[in-house]
């Protein structure tokens, strides 16, 4: 772990004001871990709202800062445009405050901001203590009134205080996200508050868990299943109630035994250790929000001996609806979990790795290709179930400068208009024919010779 303070540009520019700024929370924790990290947000003890803009007006465009119409501190937008370019959205800076809960609700509390509220009071009303220190700038001090320190040095994450799930149950999404963040191990206490707070979830709205409010356009799920462990962290919402309580449809799989010996874990664990293998890999969130919902169409599918792949498509699109993810994430997701079945028997050569294309567009096929090998990875398969695969990914690549897709074609249907076709259902089924001719073999895409096929299985 670091032990000394990291310096920045825009550390250094607060300091130049010559006010007695700290710098807290998660730019903090990072500085401590030796990680680095974006944003920096700041408080500045003994002053009000006022006297804070006053402080900072001299030197820019300063904006309030307000939570559910409650003034909380200032952003600062500097006349220095050096900085400003390394903060275009602005530098927050807040006074110390204290919060108060009045209700369930994330909305539901007051805000208590004067000069009289101690950095310390700003503290308590965190969510973990290693969020819960401040640096102050002047000297590199560090106030760590919880020993958050001491939590990083033991890899732990604890809550501040045993309400701290009550006053903002997404709280409980965040931990888990630090889980597979960071790889920590959450405190025992925290997780007998975890338990026993998992329902408060549905009292938060569903872009903050989910498809995100914020520029990043990630919420808290997102950042999860982003992360190095998400494995261990999905484990431990399932026990403590949080995964179920944020995704219902999950109820089902939890215990329920596939009876194959090519998936001997019980449903959700398979289906964990299949978004660890595409966090492993890298994979992008799409591929990582499939492995998480591929399989729970499993059980319904058992029960109508229909297909999981397309009941599990409709539980991903309902999933992702809810909770908010953009519209391109939520149909590419569930494109993803309808094609995941697709198999490899048969020989995998040129043709069908064109075909695959065809079928499904460059990014789909690659995305597919990435949750198969997650899956295959997750089961016992033999070593020429995953060749095929690999042969698959290698040919796809080869491929994929290969015509496959309409508009590869050498002609338009401009150019089937042209040659007596009527407009109308006629061109798109002539094109469809022509492409499948082309990925057939791929020498046909020849303007004059496609004309010619089309003039042949048209007349």
């Amino acid at each position: 772990m670091q032990n000394h303070t990291v310096p920045s540009e825009i550390r250094s520019y607060i300091r130049s004001l010559e006010i007695d700024a700290y710098v807290v929370g998660g730019a903090v924790r990072d500085e401590l871990l030796g990680l680095r990290h974006h944003d920096e947000d700041f408080v500045v003890p003994r002053v009000d709202q006022a006297e804070l803009r006053a402080l900072l007006e001299p030197h820019g465009r300063v904006e309030d800062m307000d939570v559910h119409g409650q003034l909380v501190g200032v952003r600062l937008y500097p006349s220095d445009r050096s900085i400003r370019a390394l903060a275009p959205a602005g530098i927050e800076l807040t006074p110390p405050r204290a919060e108060r809960s009045t209700g369930p609700g994330h909305r539901d509390f007051t805000i208590v901001s004067n000069p009289s509220i101690s950095l310390d009071e700003d503290m308590a009303r965190r969510d973990f203590t290693i969020n819960a220190m401040a640096r102050r700038l002047a000297d590199g001090s560090l106030l760590d009134p919880f020993d958050g320190q001491g939590d990083l040095t033991r890899r732990t994450i604890r809550t501040v205080t045993p309400t701290s799930f009550v006053e903002d149950p997404l709280r409980l999404v965040r931990a888990l996200r630090f889980v597979s963040q960071l790889e920590f191990d959450v405190a025992p206490e925290t997780q007998a508050q975890m338990r026993a707070n998992a329902t408060g979830l549905g009292h938060v709205s569903a872009e903050r868990i989910g498809g995100g409010i914020k520029a990043d356009g990630m919420g808290e799920l997102s950042k999860l299943l982003l992360g190095r462990a998400p494995m261990k962290a999905l484990l431990l919402a399932r026990d403590t109630g949080v995964l179920t309580n944020v995704i219902p449809e999950f109820l089902p799989a939890i215990g329920y035994s596939l009876h194959t010996k090519r998936q001997r874990l019980p449903l959700e664990e398979h289906i964990f250790t299949v978004v660890q293998n595409a966090a492993d890999a890298g994979a992008r969130l799409v591929v990582r929000l499939a492995a998480l919902l591929h399989d729970l169409g499993k059980v319904e599918a058992d029960a109508r001996k229909d297909s999981h792949a397309l009941i599990g498509a409709r539980i991903a699109r309902d999933v992702l609806t809810r909770l908010r993810y953009p519209t391109d994430v939520q149909h590419a997701a569930a494109r993803i979990v309808a094609g995941h079945a697709f198999s490899l028997d048969g020989s995998i050569d040129e043709l069908r790795a064109r075909r695959f294309l065809a079928e499904h567009g460059e990014e789909l096929a690659f995305d597919l290709i990435a949750h198969k090998r997650a899956d295959l990875n997750a089961k016992l398969v033999p070593a020429e179930e995953q060749g095929a695969l690999g042969q698959l990914a290698r040919l796809v690549e080869h491929e994929r400068s290969q015509p496959h897709r309409i508009g590869d074609l050498a002609v338009t249907g401009d150019d089937l208009l042209s040659i007596g076709f009527a407009e109308g259902p006629q061109v798109g089924q002539a094109l469809a024919l022509l492409l499948d001719a082309v990925v057939t073999e791929p020498t046909l895409n020849d303007r004059d010779r496609l004309l010619a096929r089309a003039r042949e299985d048209f007349a």
